[in-house]
């Protein structure tokens, strides 16, 4: 295997890995030595320190090392990705899993637009575009760091279920009776007009900035 991809591969579980151990067993024992406020700058300065090495690590790897999906890859990824821009836009209000003031009592709540899809909105936008990038097999680059942010994103979803368990107690028990982790993707089309609307307004300005980012045209612009 090419030392760039081992490099990559070494930088993304550095990424996800400690993402998950920060998150979970590590974070309490942390908590307790460095405070809160502690814990968040490490935190934080852990995920940027890891994620830049991704980044470079991404730069180096070989490009169009895959054969690619074609056209059929090209239609999928550009349909995955609305949906998940219209959960990204709508996992931003109301959102009980959120450390906000009012979390339990938004939890508490009826859920309403992205929610009745799932309670892990933003979870499954990043798991939809980790997939659509996935399905376009264009590079092992990209499925490589594809595959770890779906990981992240819809395994942490869940091992957040049980995190928010242990410090919402009923009030997220309530809100998990009441939603779904798994998407229930006939609701997308109740999220709501404002959701759609900044979704799809996402959707059209992410695709058509690919090319200048990604090098290769996206959506439907590939097609304009």
């Amino acid at each position: 295997m090419d030392n760039a991809l081992v490099e990559l591969i070494a930088a993304n579980l550095a990424f996800v890995g400690t993402h998950f151990a920060m998150s979970h067993p590590l974070r309490a024992p942390m908590v307790r030595v460095l405070k809160e406020g502690g814990f968040s700058a490490v935190y934080s300065l852990v995920s940027a320190a890891t994620l830049v090495w991704v980044y470079l690590a991404y730069k180096s790897a070989p490009v169009a090392d895959l054969g690619g999906s074609g056209e059929f890859g090209w239609i999928a990824a550009t349909i995955l990705t609305l949906p998940a821009l219209v959960l990204l836009a709508g996992s931003l209000a109301g959102n009980p899993a959120l450390p906000m003031p009012g979390a339990e009592k938004q939890a508490r709540a009826e859920p309403k637009g992205v929610f009745r899809v799932t309670r892990h909105p933003m979870m499954w936008a990043i798991g939809n575009w980790a997939f659509s990038h996935i399905v376009l097999w264009n590079s092992w680059r990209s499925v490589i760091t594809a595959l770890a942010m779906g990981i992240l994103a819809l395994i942490g979803a869940h091992l957040q279920d049980r995190k928010k368990e242990a410090l919402m107690g009923d009030a997220w028990a309530e809100w998990e009776g009441r939603t779904s982790y798994w998407p229930k993707w006939r609701a997308i089309f109740t999220a709501g007009v404002i959701y759609w609307a900044v979704g799809i307004a996402l959707w059209l300005l992410l695709s058509w900035v690919h090319m200048p980012l990604g090098g290769m045209p996206a959506g439907i612009w590939r097609w304009l």
